[in-house]
C-alpha cells in the first residue's frame, strides 16, 4: 500500500530534488528552461524560500514531489502577496497530492500574513491551468508569446488566488 507523507525539505533531498525538476525540464513545459539545473540550485530555492518552507512529497521513503511558496517580490509593499511552485512526478498525479499540497503551501503562507497567492505557468501545460482553476485560482495576466521550448512558443499565464 502506497503511503504518502508531506514533510519539510532536508539536505540529504538534493539529489532528488534536482532529479525531479531536471525530469520536467526535459520532458514537459512545466519547468521553462531547456538546460539542466546545477546542484546549486537546491541551495538557491532553499535560501529564497526561508520564510515559508520548502516540502517535498515521500512516497513509501522515496521523494516524489517538491514545492514551495516564496516571496511575490522583496518589496515589503507586497509582503501580502507570495508565489507558489510545486512539481509531482506524472505517476503520482490525480492521487490527490495536488490539492493536499497545496492546502499546506497555503496554510504556510497564512501563517506568515499572505493573503493572496500567485502562479505563473506555461500556456502549454493545460493540466495544472484546469488544476488551479479547480482550486480556487483565476487567470490574472498573460505575457504572451514571450518563451520558447521545444521549438514552440509560449505564453505565461499569471493566476491568482486570495486566501
Amino acid at each position: 500500500m502506497e503511503q504518502y507523507i508531506i514533510r519539510e525539505v532536508r539536505n540529504s533531498d538534493k539529489n532528488d530534488f534536482i532529479k525531479i525538476f531536471n525530469y520536467f525540464i526535459k520532458n514537459s513545459m512545466a519547468a521553462y528552461g531547456e538546460e539542466k539545473i546545477p546542484d546549486e540550485a537546491f541551495n538557491f530555492f532553499r535560501k529564497s524560500t526561508e520564510k515559508f518552507g520548502f516540502y517535498v512529497i515521500e512516497c513509501n521513503e522515496e521523494v516524489v514531489g517538491f514545492g514551495f511558496v516564496r516571496p511575490y517580490n522583496s518589496v515589503k509593499s507586497f509582503d501580502r502577496a507570495a508565489q507558489l511552485t510545486y512539481f509531482i512526478l506524472p505517476e503520482y498525479t490525480r492521487k490527490g497530492l495536488g490539492s493536499r499540497f497545496l492546502t499546506l503551501l497555503t496554510e504556510k503562507a497564512k501563517e506568515k500574513g499572505v493573503d493572496t497567492l500567485l502562479a505563473h505557468i506555461s500556456s502549454e501545460n493545460e493540466r495544472s491551468l484546469q488544476f488551479h482553476k479547480k482550486q480556487g485560482f483565476t487567470e490574472c495576466g498573460r505575457l504572451k508569446r514571450i518563451g520558447t521550448k521545444f521549438g514552440k512558443d509560449f505564453d505565461v499565464v499569471w493566476m491568482q488566488k486570495f486566501i
